[in-house]
């Protein structure tokens, strides 16, 4: 995937996602309300599942703090295939780069065939988030916590 990180980013390591970094799947299937008229997925349904899989990550780094205080600054979605009402999709999310006050994710949404055994899937979606540290009540950012950091670079 391809890596977007902000001039004030500290690359956590350029390797993460190729060694087991911090990162967190979600299986879903494209519902009846995930397509648009065309009858393939709408835009949003790509943001959705991706957000899923960025819960699921903080859940697993146990960073329950991470959503009230890290609102988007910066998103970008490509799309490269079409996804069908029925289809399994599987949502990666992995953390690409952790900078003073931000951090930025990157995802892949892939779409794969009903029934095929060892299927990788064709990339329907990919793109980055980055999100800002933003304190309840601050109005700007502010470094992330010691134990975020901690949490997120373990094994960095």
């Amino acid at each position: 995937m391809p890596q977007s990180v902000p001039d004030n980013a500290r690359l956590v390591r350029e390797d993460k996602y190729l060694d087991g970094g911090p990162e967190a799947k979600v299986e879903r299937i494209v519902e009846w309300v995930d397509t648009d008229a065309s009858g393939h997925q709408h835009n949003s349904a790509i943001l959705r599942w991706v957000e899923s899989a960025e819960a699921e990550l903080f859940r697993n780094l146990d960073l329950p703090d991470y959503f009230p205080s890290a609102p988007r600054v910066q998103q970008v979605i490509n799309y490269k295939a079409k996804l069908w009402f029925g289809q399994r999709v599987i949502a990666t999310v992995r953390i690409a780069a952790l900078g003073r006050t931000s951090m930025t994710m990157e995802f892949e949404v892939r779409g794969h065939s009903a029934g095929a055994a060892g299927d990788a899937g064709e990339v329907a979606a990919f793109g980055s988030v980055t999100t800002a540290h933003v304190p309840p009540g601050a109005t700007s950012a502010h470094p992330w916590p010691e134990h975020f950091v901690a949490a997120v670079t373990a094994g960095a």
